[in-house]
């Protein structure tokens, strides 16, 4: 009998496991063997937060090398179809969810190997719960242009796509620079286009916060530096 690919969000931050991790993903990650991750490093730091009961230079944890090139997959899949358990894990969140992971779950698929999402957080998610706006109709864009002229261009192409279609748009920005972005996005957008920035989801200092682009012109975007972030927008 074939094995399983078990696809285990990881945490959004430092926290305790038992915090935002249902105890089925927890039990069923502590007791994984094997692991394909985005980053190793990353992976023990998460593997030893779940006090599993192996210890972890014992584990087999290979990183998805090039998510690009099928045949990096195929111990793995071997691995799964010779009756093996296996985990795949991001360095945060869900896999495959603006995180590398996708290209093993379609080749479990082709296979005809099981699969098996397991609940924990999504920052995507989490950010448009707590915003307020549409989740009837969302569109998820990454990173936006780091050059001004680019990003601004963007901007303004994405809100005219949230109120041609009505829905929430949404990007990611690297920590360090999210005041920019936040300024960017308040002096680019129409004033009244709505705002919305979820920092540090499921940590202690979580926070979300939702202005038109106009009022967010006088908060100071430096609070966001270096803090995990996820940007929506609806027109």
């Amino acid at each position: 009998m074939a094995g399983t690919l078990y696809l285990v969000p990881n945490l959004l931050g430092i926290v305790a496991p038992e915090a935002v991790l249902p105890a089925r993903t927890i039990d069923i990650a502590r007791r994984l063997d094997r692991w394909v991750v985005e980053t190793p490093k990353a992976a023990r730091a998460f593997l030893k937060a779940l006090d599993v009961q192996r210890s972890i230079a014992e584990l087999d944890i290979a990183p998805l090398a090039d998510r690009r090139a099928v045949d990096d997959l195929d111990p793995a899949l071997a691995a799964i179809a010779a009756g093996y358990d296996v985990g795949l894990l991001s360095d945060a969140g869900c896999p495959g969810i603006a995180d590398p992971g996708a290209a093993l779950v379609a080749a479990a698929h082709a296979r005809a190997l099981r699969v098996v999402p397991l609940v924990g957080p999504s920052a995507i998610l989490l950010a448009l719960m707590a915003s307020g706006m549409s989740g009837q109709r969302f569109c998820f864009h990454g990173y936006l242009p780091v050059k001004p002229e680019p990003r601004a261009k963007a901007l303004r192409a994405i809100e005219q796509q949230s109120r041609a279609s009505e829905r929430t748009e949404i990007c990611i920005e690297t920590p360090y620079r999210n005041a920019a972005l936040l300024r960017a996005m308040s002096q680019t957008l129409s004033a009244h286009t709505r705002v919305c920035v979820a920092a540090d989801l499921t940590l202690a200092t979580e926070s979300t916060a939702c202005r038109t682009a106009a009022q967010w012109r006088s908060e100071d975007a430096q609070r966001y530096d270096r803090r995990p972030a996820i940007f929506l927008l609806q027109a």
